[in-house]
């Protein structure tokens, strides 16, 4: 059945209508979100909605082919190569958007909604025009993003192989109702439009201190994480903003927004037209399956399971650390900050997720099985029944501890076969593994009574068990201010009066930067340098930088000039910087607050003296 599609006004919003060959029932407006649980309510779908989009934009960029050994001609390699990043990049921005979310929820006094159905979406969850599937990188996969980011006055539409399972449209028969329920929008900034309505409402009728009278240490902040989104929830304006920055940045910006993930899908399709005009059989990624499943589907339509036994195992492992995330999370949000408990929390999910995406991209590589002999294995993203909170305490720790060492466990076997990405993600979960172990306090938690009681003293305590011993200290030398560590195939450098604490280093490459450790703490050959580099390009003051010593190219020069602000914190610049005259390289943080004691560069100093302004 062929869809055409148009856009026509409606009152001030945009509804769209689908010719399918039957009329569409007419339904009644659902009245506005002005209801505390019915926000809530609308607020799960938003988080529903960037997680989804976070997923599939990370499922796409780890079907993508990995240079001239896999086949592409070095213009195609290097194209691929920066669809890549963006990929990456945007899929980040999503989880900031996620956090936003997350922090609206927490300051309106909801639990955030951390999980979410499993791909393929059932009819119904979203509007029928926001199809959301995994699907591997191509023509059709990148339209579809296109359209996900359509903004206002656009006419591109989904891709062809994204039709409408069925066409309908969400919300009530008409009359005010007490039950929530999923309301209609053309796109995602009209969603994000009418729920800053629904704010608006809420404070008017409540007033502000009212609705916005959630814990704000329960939410996410610059202390836990670096996002863009991860900045406390206070009142209307900051909810607002949050809202704003989302539909800027992503779903819904205007056209021409530089920057905009709208724009940047539009470049990676101009450059795939050109190279496959040059090239008809460039084929920059592997055929991963179009929503893998790990067991054999009741309904298998719009399916694709995985029987290989290398995939699965790959995929399961994936699935595990996955889920472990989203429990991460969702215990950060039940942890009042800031705290090292929080903190450790969330550097764990952000280290999991840098176990995902190796294995993402192996099981994109491997068959999916004897059933589905034309396309490869993906990983699924398949959530936890339930991925609520556990209760702080030490018995949630507990199984956080016991979790991770049962997938640094599960990983060896995958390791031993020697698969680079196998091995990758097996030793950061065995360092993530450590972490746990050494930072989470196990210690029973101690009832009042028994408090109060006297007691015996305590026998000496059982020495806890010991890592084993890193790897012998790298070679390492300080001058200017400036440590130099040598590795096997690149030298790595520290400038600690430059560094912002980010965290981009100690979560993003955990066992090659030690936190909290006495003594030695670089050690550049302990993951491997096509990721450390990436690591160290996203380090945004330019504290961390390198030299290569393999022969490959050395840091490229930003293709973008950009300048930013940090919430309560430095400006950021990322291009060929001079400071007086002097090469400064291509990542700075300068300071703002005007206490550094390392002008003109930002040392960090704007989080002790409590600086506030602004991103």
């Amino acid at each position: 059945m062929a869809l055409a599609a148009d856009l026509c006004d409606i009152g001030t919003h945009r509804t769209r209508r689908i010719e399918t060959g039957r009329p569409m029932n007419d339904v009644t407006p659902a009245p506005a979100l002005t209801q505390r649980e019915v926000l809530l309510h609308a607020l799960y779908e938003a988080s529903e909605l960037e997680h989804n989009l976070m997923c599939t934009y990370l499922y796409a960029a780890a079907s993508l082919k990995d240079g001239e050994r896999e086949g592409l001609r070095a213009e195609e390699a290097a194209a691929v190569r920066r669809w890549r990043q963006v990929l990456m990049g945007v899929a980040i921005e999503e989880m900031g958007h996620l956090a936003a979310v997350w922090n609206i929820t927490s300051a309106l006094g909801g639990a955030p909604r951390i999980g979410r159905s499993n791909f393929p979406l059932d009819p119904g969850l979203l509007p029928a025009s926001v199809v959301v599937k995994l699907a591997p990188f191509n023509a059709v996969t990148l339209q579809l993003f296109v359209f996900l980011e359509w903004p206002r006055g656009s006419t591109d539409l989904d891709g062809a192989g994204f039709a409408y399972e069925r066409n309908y449209v969400r919300g009530g028969t008409g009359g005010a109702r007490l039950t929530p329920m999923g309301v209609n929008y053309d796109t995602v900034g009209d969603f994000y439009e009418a729920l800053g309505e629904g704010l608006r409402a809420l404070v008017a009728h409540c007033g502000e201190a009212n609705a916005f009278d959630g814990d704000r240490a329960l939410q996410l902040s610059p202390e836990e994480v670096n996002l863009p989104g991860a900045r406390q929830v206070v009142c209307l304006k900051t909810a607002l903003a949050a809202f704003a920055a989302i539909v800027e940045q992503g779903e819904g910006a205007p056209r021409d927004s530089i920057g905009s993930h709208y724009q940047k899908f539009l470049g990676i399709r101009a450059e795939l037209q050109a190279l496959t005009e040059r090239n008809p059989a460039f084929a920059p990624a592997f055929p991963a399956a179009t929503n893998p499943v790990l067991r054999r589907p009741p309904r298998p339509e719009g399916r694709v399971w995985l029987e290989n036994p290398d995939a699965v195992a790959t995929v399961d492992l994936a699935n595990a650390c996955y889920g472990l995330m989203l429990r991460l999370l969702a215990y950060a949000y039940a942890v009042r900050g800031p705290s090292a408990e929080k903190s450790l929390a969330v550097d764990l999910a952000i280290g999991l997720m840098q176990a995902v995406m190796p294995l993402a991209e192996r099981a994109a590589r491997l068959p999916a099985g004897p059933s589905n002999p034309q396309c490869n294995a993906g990983v699924s993203f398949i959530t936890l029944r339930d991925s609520a909170a556990l209760p702080p305490g030490p018995a949630a720790r507990r199984v956080f501890v016991e979790r991770i060492k049962q997938l640094a466990e599960g990983a060896a076997p995958l390791a031993a076969g020697g698969d680079a990405r196998a091995v990758a993600a097996a030793r950061q979960l065995a360092s993530l593994a450590a972490s746990a172990g050494k930072g989470f306090d196990l210690t029973p938690a101690v009832p009042a009574a028994a408090a109060a009681a006297p007691r015996p003293a305590a026998a000496p305590a059982t020495p806890a068990a010991v890592p084993a011993t890193p790897a012998a200290a790298p070679a390492s030398t300080v001058s200017g201010g400036v440590e130099t560590v040598q590795g096997e195939r690149l030298e790595l450098q520290f400038e600690a009066r430059r560094c912002i604490h980010s965290r981009f280093c100690v979560t993003g490459a955990p066992q090659v930067f030690l936190a909290n450790v006495k003594g030695p703490w670089i050690h550049p050959d302990a993951m491997p340098i096509e990721r450390l580099v990436e690591v160290a390009h996203a380090c945004p003051s330019g504290a961390i930088r390198y030299r290569r010593k393999d022969g490959a190219p050395e840091e490229p020069v930003p293709p973008v000039n950009l300048a930013g602000v940090r919430e309560a914190g430095p400006y950021a610049f990322r291009g060929q910087l001079e400071i007086d005259g002097a090469p400064a390289g291509f990542r700075a943080t300068l300071c703002r607050c005007g206490a550094s004691a390392n002008k003109p560069f930002c040392d960090g100093t704007h989080s002790k003296i409590g600086f506030s302004a602004t991103g």
